[in-house]
């Protein structure tokens, strides 16, 4: 009875795959394009740390399409981080990506979206994140673990150099974005970014308030912890507030847009925000989300895992799509056998198999082109 059953299954399931519609469009066409910039929005709405990812190439695509109409995209995307932290209001096409030269993360994710009603949702993605080790000059920054003690020592010093010149707000580190360093004639300079949020200071340390229209912004600071430059800039109107060049924490400091030459006392030492840090020691940088929608994960490739552990696909989820991929190479995915076995099974030549075009055996236009390098 088991085998029956197990037999009818299987005869279904290889019915939906035969009359599963595969498309290979070109990457670069309207429709891939299409896809991508809503996989792109999506993984950055669901990126709450670090800096926003643009698209830079469209690297495969396939569409299956059912007996119903219902459609299903699997995507293969490239991103780069650009210098738009997740909480600036910039939109997108205004943030400039990083760099090589300034160690640039590239992101590569496997997307799947449907299409219902004309309108196309995500269901599932899985995301690996890694900093591009490419054209690494002598001389160059070298970013530095975001737990380093001695550049959040530096990031510490020039933050209570900025509230020490601004009267009216006090700041906390909500995050840091970034912490590098770099080999200079006059020796070591650190490069730090990193979010900054109003605080109450009422109390030892700072403790940065928990309110939706609390100001945040984004502070840039390079030198050493005793003399150093900070430029922050407050997301709601990205005008600079602050532009402290300072010299040693004793001495005198060109400020911008302050109304007074008096400095204040220095405020007490605020801690940096590391609930949002990884745990893993040595992170450099602020990964995408990893896997979302793990039920969907037999849909994606193994070339985005961040790690070793799969998540077992429940019998049946998968197929009821589209049938899952074998590997990373799209040449070697699973429905590729599939199909052209449904087809050249009949030894009969009453069936013009000339006469039927399989989409999958068209030789796709893919990858696209790349938008940045």
């Amino acid at each position: 009875m088991n085998t029956l059953g197990v037999t009818l299954v299987l005869g279904l399931l290889l019915g939906v795959w035969a009359q599963t519609n595969i498309e290979r469009p070109q990457c670069d066409s309207p429709e891939a394009e299409e896809a991508a910039l809503v996989a792109q929005d999506y993984l950055n709405a669901e990126h709450t740390q670090g800096y926003k990812f643009a698209l830079n190439r469209i690297e495969d695509i396939k569409i299956y399409t059912k007996p119903d109409g219902d459609k299903t995209y699997k995507l293969e995307v490239e991103l780069l981080e650009t210098d738009c932290h997740v909480l600036d209001p910039t939109p997108l096409v205004n943030c400039t990506v990083r760099p090589k030269m300034m160690t640039a993360v590239e992101g590569d994710c496997d997307v799947v979206l449907k299409r219902v009603g004309g309108v196309l949702t995500v269901t599932a993605f899985k995301c690996k994140t890694e900093e591009s080790t490419e054209d690494i000059c002598l001389g160059c920054s070298t970013l530095l673990p975001l737990n380093d003690t001695t550049a959040l020592d530096f990031v510490h010093k020039s933050l209570a150099s900025f509230n020490n010149f601004n009267e009216n707000v006090t700041y906390a580190v909500f995050e840091v974005g970034r912490m590098s360093s770099q080999v200079v004639s006059g020796g070591l300079v650190y490069l730090a970014e990193y979010v900054v949020v109003e605080a109450n200071c009422t109390e030892d340390p700072c403790v940065p308030l928990n309110d939706a229209m609390a100001a945040r912004g984004i502070c840039t600071a390079k030198g050493s912890s005793i003399a150093h430059s900070v430029n922050c800039q407050m997301f709601l109107t990205m005008m600079p507030v602050i532009d402290a060049n300072v010299v040693d924490v004793n001495s005198t400091v060109a400020v911008t847009n302050s109304t007074s030459a008096v400095a204040p006392a220095l405020p007490p030492m605020v801690h940096v925000h590391t609930g949002s840090l990884s745990p893993k020691l040595g992170l450099r940088y602020h990964k995408l989300t990893t896997l979302h929608n793990p039920e969907l994960s037999g849909l994606l490739s193994a070339e985005s895992t961040e790690s070793d552990e799969v998540v077992p696909v429940a019998p049946g989820v998968a197929n009821s799509t589209a049938p899952a991929d074998a590997g990373s190479d799209s040449s070697n995915s699973a429905e590729v056998p599939v199909v052209v076995k449904k087809r050249d099974v009949p030894i009969v030549p009453v069936v013009p198999a000339p006469a039927v075009v399989d989409p999958i055996a068209v030789v796709p236009v893919c990858p696209g082109r790349k938008r940045f390098f």
